[in-house]
């Protein structure tokens, strides 16, 4: 059965202000109360998850991830605004999904092919 991937991005000017990846880093953080547990968990630097963290901060009306320097093992936590942020954004997402659904996803999935054939009958050339 094909498979459809929506993507859903948010943007600030140009800067993706909120996507995936970054919904998925605020979540993590929610879950481990820092950036360098979050950043861990998902398999990428510390610098990195705070670039995005810092992006995030900057695209939105006041910050979404607030830090705790001076605790002693440092800490962060998203903020209020940053739970309200996330739960639109997660709401976005499903309803995207549930848009798909209702208009003929199903049946356009069904004119597809399982796989891509590997070349078209007659056809010499090979570019994608």
């Amino acid at each position: 059965m094909p498979k459809i991937k929506l993507k859903l991005q948010v943007l600030c000017d140009d800067v993706i202000a909120i996507g995936p990846g970054k919904a998925d880093l605020l979540d993590r953080i929610k879950a481990t109360g820092s950036i360098s547990g979050a950043a861990r968990d998902m398999g990428m630097s510390y610098r990195r998850a705070w670039q995005l963290v810092d992006i995030m901060n900057r695209c939105w009306a006041d910050r979404l991830v607030e830090t705790n320097p001076g605790r002693a093992s440092g800490g962060a936590r998203v903020t209020e605004l940053g739970e309200k942020v996330l739960m639109r954004y997660r709401a976005m997402q499903n309803s995207l999904g549930v848009c798909a659904a209702d208009n003929g996803w199903y049946e356009m999935a069904g004119l597809m092919r399982a796989a891509p054939l590997a070349q078209q009958p007659g056809n010499t050339k090979t570019s994608v």
